[in-house]
């Protein structure tokens, strides 16, 4: 039995504080639900937006500002990211579509941006995501568009050009790919699920270590998650999260070849949903243009930018496949339109295009 420390409160006094910490805590927290739902009752009767982004990231640094410690300001924000994402679902539940099954890091993207109170709606691909946001079956929508590793996700590219929807936020995750399967062992391994992106990330730790398994690839590592727990032969590449979601084994950590990869995720919506976010003093714009099949065309493009001070941060081509030989040009420019540099920039731009299209102008990520 331990010997309790002169002038100091025991282990058992310390949980009744807790305890009773907690209760205020609940009393408080309901409160504030419930001002929440008067807000809620105003919106509606207004027609303003029930989500905001902006106001999400206005209270949560708000919060980071004052608060005097020991919590740690990531893990302040992360609590009042839970606690307004469910203060909002008593308002109105946000309908999310994101690539499934449960278990993406498209799925933990949603929840980093949205809170886990969101109403998630799972689906195939890519393209089902852009379609539920665009046809207003979803109210938002989670989509991959960049890995350090491997570039771009030219569908999702592909897509930005044909639907309605523009982008609002990102989402940056450090991506870890695990090896799972029923058996928690790396023997016997005939075949690795995994989305073709995961499968190329991680082809050199595969190509050393399962050299003769066949590489299937898949919708979502989440769902070859879901098929490896049909056959104890196959192995998937996925998260922590898809483990415990498909009661998988973790037969090896984190064996992506890059120790640093990072993927982009875009936050889309109709604008009649949420139009574009206001400034926040670390924005990025992002528009899609074509310019005419002749010489210097592509170097006219950029000069309106260089004049203006404006940095370009990507710039990516894809095929108009007209057969003409003719591009799409997919630009993230550093800054917000409502700047005067960038105004008088894209307003230059868009001269020169013959195709112009403006995704968004939203937060970068931290």
């Amino acid at each position: 039995m331990t010997t309790p420390t002169p002038g100091l409160p025991t282990l058992s006094e310390l949980r009744i504080q807790i305890d009773a910490i907690d209760g205020q805590l609940l009393t408080l927290l309901n409160s504030r639900a419930l001002v929440a739902e008067k807000v809620g009752e105003v919106k509606k009767r207004e027609g303003t937006a029930f989500f905001r982004p902006d106001r999400v990231a206005q209270v949560i640094e708000k919060i980071q500002l004052t608060n005097p410690g020991p919590l740690k300001g990531p893990h302040v924000a992360a609590i009042w990211r839970e606690i307004m994402s469910a203060c909002l679902a008593l308002e109105a539940p946000q309908r999310v579509a994101v690539l499934g099954p449960a278990g993406t890091f498209c799925e933990q993207a949603a929840v980093e941006f949205f809170g886990g109170a969101a109403d998630l709606i799972y689906c195939a691909n890519f393209d089902e995501v852009f379609h539920a946001t665009a046809a207003g079956s979803a109210q938002y929508g989670v989509v991959g568009v960049e890995n350090s590793t491997e570039g771009m996700v030219t569908r999702s590219l592909d897509l930005f050009l044909h639907t309605p929807t523009h982008v609002i936020g990102e989402v940056t995750l450090l991506i870890r790919h695990n090896l799972l399967r029923l058996e928690n062992s790396v023997d016997r391994i005939e075949a690795v699920l995994a989305h073709p992106l995961a499968l190329a990330q991680c082809q050199a730790w595969l190509s050393k270590h399962l050299p003769h398994a066949e590489r299937k690839p898949v919708s979502s590592n989440a769902e070859g998650a879901r098929l490896a727990t049909t056959n104890p032969a196959w192995a998937a590449l996925a998260s922590e999260r898809a483990a415990t979601q498909f009661g998988l084994h973790i037969a090896a950590h984190a064996i992506q070849d890059e120790a640093y990869n990072r993927t982009r995720f875009a936050i889309i919506c109709l604008p009649q949903t949420v139009g574009t976010p206001p400034p926040s003093g670390k924005d990025c714009t992002s528009l899609i243009v074509s310019v005419p099949n002749r010489p210097g065309a592509v170097h006219d493009l950029l000069v309106p930018l260089k004049t203006h001070g404006v940095s370009m941060t990507r710039f990516e081509s894809r095929p108009a496949r007209t057969g003409q030989w003719e591009y799409y040009f997919y630009i993230d420019v550093q800054g917000h339109p409502s700047q005067p540099h960038v105004a008088a920039a894209l307003a230059d731009l868009q001269k020169l295009s013959a195709f112009y299209k403006l995704l968004g102008s939203y937060p970068v990520a931290e």
